[in-house]
Formats: C-alpha cells, structure tokens, sequence
C-alpha cells in the first residue's frame, strides 16, 4: 500500500518541519508531497530540505500562487505518477490533525472517498469566529439542497481517495477552487457512484501563518453548486433527446 498525503502550501514555513514529522509517523505507508506556489518565506527551500533527508518526502514546486485547486490537480497527477494507491488531501497548517490519517486508510478499505467531517456529530470545530462557523455550516446546507449531495460536510478539505476515483476523472476539467473545488470532486464521486463515507475530525483554527480564505473563494461555491446540478440536468436532457 502506497497512501500519499498532497500538502499545498504558500508561506508555511513555520509548520511544515513538524507537520512532516507526526504525519510520517501515523504509518510506516504514508508519503507526503508538498506542493509549493513559491512561498516568499522559503517554504520551498525547506520543503526541499526535507526532502532531501527523506525519501518517503517529495516536492513540487509551481511559479507563483496559482489557487487551491490547481496545486491539488497539480499533486494527483504527481501522486498518480508514484504510484498512489490512496491520494490524501491535507492542509498545511495543523487544523487538520495527522493522528486521523490512520483512521482514513482504515475507513477506505470499505468506501471510495473518504471525507473528514466537522459536521458528522453535531459541530466539531475549536477556534473559529462565529460568523466564519456559520459560513461554512450553512455552505454544506445550501449545497445539499441544491445538488442532493449525500454528505455532512460538504466543504472539507480532509480527505482521502481511492486511486480508481481520481483516474476516473478528467482533472483538467476540474477547474473550480476553494471550497467549491472540495465541492465539485465530491459531486462527481456521487455522479459515478462512488462511496463516499465521513468520518468525524475535530477543526482547530490554523497552527500559525495566515488564513487563505476570501470573498472570491465564497463567492465561487456559490454559483458553482448551480453550475453543478444544472449540468447534470443537462446531460439527461441530452441524453433522453
């Protein structure tokens, strides 16, 4: 089993030595592959440091601040390439705690997707200013109702997927970002019939560095959910033509 945890990361420098380290050592067949967009702060220097000194860590390394989006796209084709049996979705800054990862690969021997899931029993989120809570709550309720989405949380960025999943899509077609990127992949596993399973996580508000999250970002999930469902409208309409 090769299981590789995609990191993205724009000025982590202070978390990445020691995020490194505890995700390595939830399980001897984790891999980490950070994808750097040129951090001002030398976050790709380190990265490649690390990387350097072990080899169960890679480095990607992009122009500049490209989007969430595309750095994951940018990390699944790399994963792909060696040899991923399991492609973990993971943020950089120790909101998304590495002692859940065992818990993942447990959870995928049975499922497609695997989601980390704030929302599973009731709101399991530290930190986090109301206003900032209640985005993102209502994000996944405005999402299930409008494209029939079968998940909880349905913005996460905690996540684990099968190989066959991520080589099932086209990932140049993928264009969204944010939160609307987590979105759209969890829509397309549900379109060709993935499982998708949650499993419960607690969200602490980042470690250090700075929040990446904007109004675009927002704004962009949603219209995209539309875009989501009257596209599959479409297509049956299309097809019953």
């Amino acid at each position: 089993m090769k299981a590789i945890v995609v990191i993205p990361t724009y000025n982590e420098r202070d978390n990445i030595v020691r995020l490194s380290g505890e995700v390595l050592a939830q399980h001897p067949d984790l891999q980490i592959l950070f994808v750097d967009d040129n951090s001002p702060d030398g976050t790709g220097k380190l990265a490649d440091e690390l990387a350097a000194g072990n080899e169960r860590i890679s480095v990607i390394h992009r122009s500049g601040k490209l989007g969430l989006g595309s750095a994951y796209r940018a990390g699944f084709k790399a994963a792909l390439a060696m040899g991923a049996d399991y492609l973990i979705e993971m943020d950089a800054d120790f909101s998304h705690s590495p002692t859940v990862l065992p818990l993942f690969l447990e959870a995928i021997q049975n499922a497609d997707l695997v989601v980390g899931s704030r929302y599973l029993n009731g709101v399991s989120v530290v930190n986090w200013p109301i206003r900032r809570l209640m985005l993102s709550f209502f994000a996944s309720v405005y999402t299930r109702f409008v494209t029939g989405l079968r998940v909880k949380d349905c913005t996460s960025g905690f996540k684990c997927f099968r190989r066959s999943v991520i080589e099932a899509f086209d990932l140049d077609s993928v264009k969204s970002d944010g939160y609307s990127f987590q979105i759209e992949m969890n829509y397309r596993c549900m379109e060709k019939g993935f499982k998708i399973v949650e499993v419960p996580i607690i969200f602490i508000d980042r470690h250090a560095g700075t929040s990446k999250m904007s109004g675009k970002i927002v704004r962009e999930a949603v219209t995209m959910v539309w875009k989501l469902r009257l596209g599959t409208l479409l297509r049956r309409l299309v097809g019953k033509g």
